[in-house]
């Protein structure tokens, strides 16, 4: 009973513990909203999981450069298992890998010259899986180039700034968006929010999102241009900020624009952000529209981002804090 007890309480040997390795973390990844970077971790990038998406985003030169990759891959991938069985493939020219690797390049493209052709049993089922696997492939490929062409991408125009002057005899926070198509947009709304860093009561920090109503924030026919305006009034969120309050705060404003292109009948949609730094205080953006002599409209688009400062005959007699 002793030398059981003994055995019970022997103490582990190395071999008996469990050890854990440490997971290996996925690698920093670059993401970029408008003008800021930011780098995230902990996630890792399932891009076999996420292809389609994955084709949709990345850029048209590494498209390209991946699809060749594939397609010189299943090239090799096949003739090398033609070349592994010697006779399989009639009229072989040039002889070796070299013709076996052509062969592979005329099956997979479903070309088919006629003078290579497969004359064993072996021979077929490969071709036959190679000409399924190169139809597959065409159908995908095809169904990616279509995809990006079709996307709707919105060509609209934002000035780099925006302005803070009076309207009315009230401020109004302005920014100005054109039309670069000179297309209408149908039924094109807007929506412009802050994001500001707040403290609550208890301490706790967090970046609020909050919106800002705009004096009109549908248009029925976006075709030239549109002034969108925010009142800076006692109902405001900004109507005891200034340009040193928001810059502390860290704000960042953000216009989203969408309608629909009469055109092609899709949703546009766009995106665009001002920091604190951006906004222009008791200044006005250059008028852009002018008549002609003899009554014609012209409108300079060259000075569409120009920004002038206001007179003192335009400024508000009382503008407090600012």
């Amino acid at each position: 009973m002793h030398l059981m007890s003994a055995s019970k309480h022997r103490p582990k040997t190395p071999t008996q513990f469990h050890v854990e390795h440490p997971a290996r973390r996925p690698a920093p990844r670059r993401v970029k909203i408008g003008r800021r970077e930011i780098f995230t971790q902990g996630l890792s990038r399932a891009v076999l999981h996420d292809l389609y998406h994955h084709f949709m985003t990345v850029s048209w030169p590494r498209l390209f450069g991946t699809l060749a990759a594939f397609f010189l891959a299943f090239d090799i991938l096949f003739g090398l298992l033609y070349y592994l069985v010697p006779g399989c493939i009639a009229n072989l020219n040039p002889p070796g890998f070299a013709g076996a690797f052509f062969f592979s390049v005329e099956t997979l493209a479903t070309v088919g010259y006629g003078d290579m052709h497969p004359q064993t049993l072996y021979g077929h089922l490969i071709a036959m899986a190679e000409i399924f696997v190169g139809l597959m492939s065409l159908a995908l490929i095809t169904g990616i180039m279509f995809a990006r062409f079709s996307r709707p991408r919105a060509r609209f125009l934002f000035t780099r700034n925006a302005v803070v002057r009076p309207i009315d005899g009230k401020l109004t926070l302005l920014v100005r968006a054109a039309n670069q198509r000179q297309n209408v947009v149908q039924d094109a709304s807007a929506q412009l929010r802050m994001l500001r860093d707040e403290v609550t009561k208890e301490g706790f920090r967090i970046r609020r999102v909050i919106d800002l109503p705009l004096v009109r924030s549908q248009h029925p026919m976006f075709f030239l241009g549109w002034t969108i305006m925010h009142v800076i009034d006692d109902a405001s969120p900004l109507k005891s900020e200034t340009a040193e309050s928001l810059h502390e705060l860290r704000a960042t404003f953000v216009l989203s624009l969408s309608g629909t292109d009469e055109t092609t009948g899709q949703v546009l949609m766009a995106r665009a952000e001002y920091s604190s730094e951006d906004i222009r205080w008791n200044a006005t953006f250059h008028d852009i529209l002018e008549e002609a002599e003899d009554g014609t409209l012209h409108v300079d688009y060259s000075k569409f981002h120009d920004v002038e400062p206001l007179t003192k005959s335009e400024a508000l007699h009382r503008t407090p804090d600012r």
